[in-house]
């Protein structure tokens, strides 16, 4: 059966009906409408992103509840490609008319116009709804998370264990977030997909001080799709581990500075690969020309002790999502391979510009935003090794056992922090050591990751890019570097 056809001069006088407080089937009508008006004023491709978001966070700050913030927003964002060229704007009115003059500005900007009174528009027909949030039952996901009452007893109730267990105590903060998202996607190929995501994040911090000695330290977990989490959440072992990392550190000597073999540990450890190389194998980098991997598939670019994931399939991970902001299911892609490149992350406008197949990458932070190549969960597989056998491999070096903050450069080079340290003396840890930075280079340091232990471990992270901030698991085992730069004194 032939498309609908609508004389564009009708669309003024065109009234739907969609549901306002839920992303359902009345809005297939006005998005196939307004798909079918972009591609008659001659654009390649057009995609509409309908959201709305829930979001709070809750502060203790020692035995106060000092911050509860709700945040509520609902938007869209419409965007054009003509060629290899795109433009995006975003509304807060969802109204036929308001989508309609957001594409109406994304068409202009790309020096198309709306078709004449008498042309005829034909309207686009979109798949069957892909409805993960009804397939999965999340519609309930919301009535069963914590109330603003049970996140801040709970959070008094971490803060006051840090109080108990630790000693020298300046200052102690735990925080809480929720952010519960339904999201539309509706493109001019057919894509037509809905979901609901619920992200949650929980964590401590733990300021102790002595005289001249000082030791700070956090621990941070977060879920996806588990709306008992903040009632699951094991206070009890994050505030013993946080008390005794502070014990330890806050007397600890300084590291002294120089090229040493270390061991990283596994969890929150794979921040660095996420950091320095995971961006440099995102086709944003490669539009931009920014990576030393740009030519690389197929080549070795990192010892061949190292295989590296990134994937949104795994369970209640903090990257792992259904379907990405594009409206394209979830999978798993191989980034490297003993060592040797496979693939690169790709969203839509990657995939256009630099060929390399769309990953199910394309991520966003908010409507706002436009959808470019992201990480989901981002790792380092586990190898074949024992713990044991890494440390048993370095005479002198260092442990670090938990990685701080830092700063990478476009092309690969970094610094990150090290909260707790230790010397390495003949296989064995040895005493606490604080200050130390490592410095390096991404591709100078993948092939020095010479062992990997079969321990693989994650952690919840954020990261910040050209389409904002998104929800990211970093990961990996137990790893060996047989030599970097440490910064210290």
């Amino acid at each position: 059966m032939p498309p609908t056809l609508l004389l564009s001069k009708e669309l003024p006088t065109l009234e739907y009906s969609s549901t306002p407080e839920r992303f359902d089937l009345s809005w297939e009508a006005p998005l196939s409408t307004l798909l079918g008006l972009g591609r008659a004023a001659g654009a390649d491709f057009i995609e509409f992103f309908l959201e709305r978001d829930r979001y709070i966070s809750c502060l203790a700050e020692d035995d106060r509840i000092t911050s509860i913030s709700p945040q509520l927003s609902t938007g869209a964002g419409v965007r054009v490609f003509f060629g290899k060229a795109d433009s995006y704007v975003s509304t807060n009115d969802l109204s036929f008319k308001g989508l309609k003059l957001a594409l109406e500005k994304a068409l202009s900007s790309m020096g198309l116009t709306l078709p004449a009174p008498n042309s005829h528009v034909p309207e686009i027909y979109l798949e069957m709804l892909r409805d993960y949030a009804t397939a999965k039952g999340k519609e309930a996901w919301f009535s069963q998370c914590s109330s603003m009452a049970e996140m801040g007893e709970v959070l008094l109730a971490a803060n006051a264990k840090l109080q108990k267990k630790a000693s020298h105590v300046q200052s102690r903060r735990a925080s809480y977030f929720r952010d519960w998202q339904e999201v539309l996607v509706a493109a001019s190929d057919g894509t037509f997909a809905r979901d609901i995501r619920l992200t949650q994040s929980v964590g401590c911090n733990l300021l102790c001080a002595d005289g001249e000695h000082r030791s700070s330290n956090s621990q941070r977990e977060g879920d996806t799709s588990n709306p008992n989490f903040l009632q699951a959440w094991d206070y009890e072992t994050t505030t013993d581990d946080l008390a005794e990392t502070a014990g330890k550190m806050l007397y600890a000597d300084y590291v002294e500075s120089g090229s040493y073999p270390i061991i990283m540990a596994n969890k929150f450890g794979g921040v660095i690969f996420h950091e320095a190389c995971g961006h440099l194998l995102e086709t944003t980098q490669i539009e931009a020309k920014t990576t030393p991997f740009i030519d690389k598939k197929g080549e070795k670019i990192a010892h061949e002790s190292l295989t590296a994931w990134d994937e949104g399939r795994t369970e209640d991970a903090f990257g792992s999502i259904d379907m990405d902001d594009e409206g394209m299911p979830t999978q798993r892609t191989l980034l490297i391979e003993n060592g040797v490149l496979k693939n690169f992350l790709s969203d839509r406008a990657g995939s256009m510009r630099t060929g390399h197949p769309r990953t199910g990458s394309g991520r966003r932070q908010g409507y706002t935003h436009a959808a470019a190549s992201r990480m989901r969960n981002t790792y380092i597989a586990p190898g074949n090794h024992n713990l044991e056998d890494l440390f048993a491999s370095i005479d002198k070096g260092i442990y670090c056992k938990k990685m701080g903050g830092g700063s990478v450069g476009a092309t690969g080079e970094f610094n990150f922090g090290v909260d707790e340290a230790y010397l390495i003396e003949n296989g064995k840890i040895s005493k606490p050591l604080k200050g130390a930075i490592l410095i390096g280079e991404a591709k100078e340091i993948m092939n020095r990751i010479s062992m990997c232990s079969n321990d693989l471990g994650l952690a919840a992270g954020f990261c910040g890019s050209v389409s904002g901030s998104v929800y990211v698991t970093v990961g990996q085992p137990h790893l060996k570097v047989d030599s970097i730069t440490v910064g210290g004194r």
